[in-house]
């Protein structure tokens, strides 16, 4: 797989109810995450841009889904932030009402990959996220950001943790876990080998029999 999986995503469309999105023309890989877990600029960072996702400076301003292009014709998909806990309760019951529809009903969805803040992975609400994912049997990848806030030995206790608390909670769950960092540009090819990897089997010819 290139080197540059993500590296010439294009801006498609924003949309505020899943119905809108446009009818897949390739696999799509949603990230959601937590608000302010950095989950715009992880993004940014794949794609090789500064701007691409809006890196908000108020945690939870994100309310739309956005989708972004590959070259390759699949596309990202940016699930608004979620567990802001200063944004209205009627606002915060429209957006996991829009997170679950599409995490659960999206058939183009090839995977998620699930952003959480190194220093506090596998919050009540991220594990939330895995539950409603998990139903689909599709993978979850999840990137431990800002751990350049870590040291190197608390990365390695902070990874073999989530990698523990995942498989033991979540056992059959297609899950894996891996350090990242936006500030450092640490983690990038690791997360595209697992992404290209999703790609690449979504790609793959079905089978007679096969749904």
């Amino acid at each position: 797989m290139p080197p540059s999986l993500f590296r010439h995503a294009v801006f498609e469309i924003s949309v505020a109810q899943p119905e809108a999105l446009p009818q897949a023309g390739g696999a799509e890989i949603a990230f959601a995450g937590r608000s302010n877990a950095g989950k715009s600029s992880a993004i940014n960072t794949l794609a090789g841009h500064t701007r691409l996702a809006y890196v908000s400076k108020t945690p939870g301003r994100t309310q739309l889904i956005n989708l972004f292009r590959l070259r390759n014709g699949a596309a990202l998909v940016d699930l608004p932030g979620y567990g802001y806990a200063e944004v209205p309760e009627a606002v915060r019951r429209q957006w996991v009402g829009l997170l679950e529809h599409y995490l659960t009903r999206r058939k183009a969805l090839a995977g998620l990959v699930l952003i959480m803040d190194a220093r506090r992975p596998l919050t009540e609400l991220d594990r939330q996220m895995i539950g409603w994912f998990a139903t689909t049997g599709k993978p979850i990848h999840c990137l431990l950001t800002k751990a350049d806030k870590l040291t190197r030995q608390e990365q390695a206790k902070t990874l073999a943790a989530a990698r523990r608390a995942a498989g033991a909670d979540f056992p059959g769950t297609p899950i894996t876990v891996q350090l990242f960092s936006s500030l450092k540009k640490t983690g990038i090819d690791e997360a595209e080998a697992v992404i290209g990897g999703w790609l690449e089997s979504a790609a793959a010819p079905v089978e007679d029999g096969e749904s």
